[in-house]
C-alpha cells in the first residue's frame, strides 16, 4: 500500500518491511511499530533513503536499544548481512520519558540501557525453527506480532502518567500531519485554540523541532509521495496543491532537504520500477 511507504524515497530498494499498529494500551505513546528484516548477500550493501517522520524513535536492534532523535534532512542507512530491527515511532508525549532534550538529539541517536526490553524483543524475533528456509509467511508474521507484544508489554509496565501538556503536543503533531490546509503556525494555533508561543514551547520540549519545521516536513513527504506515485502529475500542480507558492519553491525545498530536484527524483524512481 503506497501510504505505508510515506517517507521512504525508494520503496523498490526496501528489504522486508512491516508496519504494525499500536494497540490502545500505548496509543498515546506510539504512532506505530515498524520492523525491517534483511538478508543481504556477502560483500553487498543495501542503502535505504528516507525522509524520516519529524519524530523520535525507540528502536530495538540486534546489538542494543537506541533512542533516535528527530531528523532535519533526508538520511540513509546502509544494510549489510542479515538482520532486523523493531522500532516504535513515538508520539511527542513519549519523548520526555526517554530524553529531556530532543533537540540535542537532532540527526543523532543514543544507546539506552534497557536490557529487559532488548531481551524480550530479541527472543520474540528469533525464529523458533532456527531460520529454516521452508518457514512460512505466517511463521514470520507471528514472530513480528510477538515482538510488538513484548515491546507493548514493556512500555505498559512503566506505568507512565501523561500530562495534559503532553497530550496537547500529540494533538499538535496530529493536526500538522493530517490537515493539508495547515500551512502556517497560526493555522495550527487556531485549530487547537492556543497561542503560537505555546506551540513553539511544546514543540521544543516534546519534538525537538519547530512547528514550522514539522509543517515543512509533512509537505515535503507529501510532495515526494505524489511525485513518485503519480508519474503523470504536473509538478507545478503538485506544488500548488500542497501550498507551495510555485514550482520553484517546491524545487528549492527538494534541493535543500533532499539534495535533488523533483524531476530528477521522478526519473530515478522510474528507472527502478
Amino acid at each position: 500500500m503506497e501510504g505505508s511507504f510515506k517517507g521512504i524515497l525508494y520503496p523498490a530498494r526496501l528489504p522486508t518491511f512491516n508496519r504494525l499498529p499500536a494497540p490502545a494500551s500505548v496509543a498515546d505513546l506510539v504512532q506505530w511499530f515498524w520492523i525491517p528484516e534483511w538478508d543481504i548477500e556477502p560483500g553487498r550493501t543495501s542503502r535505504q533513503h528516507l525522509i524520516a517522520y519529524p519524530a523520535s524513535n525507540l528502536v530495538v536492534q540486534q546489538e542494543d536499544v537506541v533512542f533516535s532523535g528527530p531528523t532535519t534532512h533526508a538520511a540513509y542507512r546502509d544494510l549489510r548481512g542479515r538482520g532486523w530491527a523493531v522500532g516504535a515511532l513515538l508520539h511527542p508525549a513519549a519523548v520526555p520519558l526517554f530524553t529531556s532534550d530532543p533537540g540535542g538529539l537532532r540527526d543523532a541517536e543514543t544507546v539506552l540501557a534497557f536490557k529487559d526490553l532488548h531481551a524480550s524483543v530479541s527472543a520474540a524475533m528469533k525464529p523458533s525453527d532456527g531460520g529454516a528456509p521452508d518457514r512460512t509467511a505466517s511463521d514470520d508474521g507471528a514472530r513480528r506480532t510477538l515482538a510488538v507484544d513484548a515491546f507493548v508489554a514493556w512500555l505498559a509496565s512503566r506505568d507512565d502518567v501523561l500530562t495534559e501538556e503532553a497530550l496537547l503536543a500529540n494533538r499538535m503533531v496530529e493536526v500538522i500531519g493530517s490537515e493539508p490546509g495547515v500551512i502556517l503556525i497560526d493555522d495550527v494555533a487556531s485549530l487547537l485554540a492556543v497561542s503560537p508561543r505555546t506551540l513553539q514551547r511544546i514543540a521544543k520540549k516534546y519534538v525537538g523541532l519547530s512547528p514550522g519545521a514539522l509543517i515543512r516536513r509533512r509537505r515535503l513527504q507529501d510532495a515526494a509521495e505524489r511525485t513518485r506515485s503519480d508519474p503523470t502529475a504536473d509538478l507545478a500542480g503538485i506544488a500548488v496543491e500542497l501550498g507551495y507558492a510555485d514550482h520553484a519553491h517546491l524545487t528549492n525545498d527538494f534541493q535543500r532537504y533532499l539534495g535533488f530536484t523533483p524531476s530528477t527524483y521522478r526519473r530515478s524512481v522510474a528507472g527502478e520500477a
